[in-house]
């Protein structure tokens, strides 16, 4: 078992700055080469206090305007606009960023990118999910109406 500082959240598994035993080989092949993680040092438990530091600033700073947010967010639909071929088919795909800035100009607030997760990749026109985190206990659920771009 090896022990890891998070330092991004992963599902299932914990948020950024919790301290985690994980088996060798998740912690080798996945979550080391991705950065999500740090390995437990005795000093390393300055850097946790840091991270968590960080993530609280990210965060809203009650579960009441996460709620507001999440109400906001759930409330209509959100519009993302890419580059597509005849059929549908997007040049590529959907990323977090695409998502995060849509939210932001479509008036609903800022979000951090880091906080959406697509349950597959998206890519071709039509309609999806997304899971936006905006607190520990809030999370929302939003509609994409992914349109091709003229």
């Amino acid at each position: 078992m090896a022990k890891l500082i998070l330092t991004h959240e992963v599902t299932g598994l914990g948020t950024a700055g919790d301290v985690v035993e994980v088996k060798n080989g998740y912690a080798r092949n996945y979550l080391l080469p991705r950065g999500f993680a740090l390995t437990w040092t005795k000093g390393g438990e300055k850097q946790v206090e840091s991270i968590k530091a960080a993530r609280a600033a990210r965060e809203h700073a009650s579960v009441e305007a996460a709620q507001t947010q999440a109400a906001a967010l759930t409330a209509k639909p959100v519009k993302l606009a890419v580059k597509a071929g005849e059929s549908g088919r997007l040049f590529g795909t959907v990323k977090v960023a695409d998502i995060a800035a849509a939210v932001e100009a479509a008036g609903l607030g800022t979000i951090d990118k880091r906080k959406v997760e697509l349950p597959a990749h998206i890519k071709s026109t039509g309609s999806y999910t997304a899971i936006v985190r905006l607190h520990d206990d809030v999370s929302a659920t939003i509609v994409l109406d992914v349109v091709a771009a003229k």
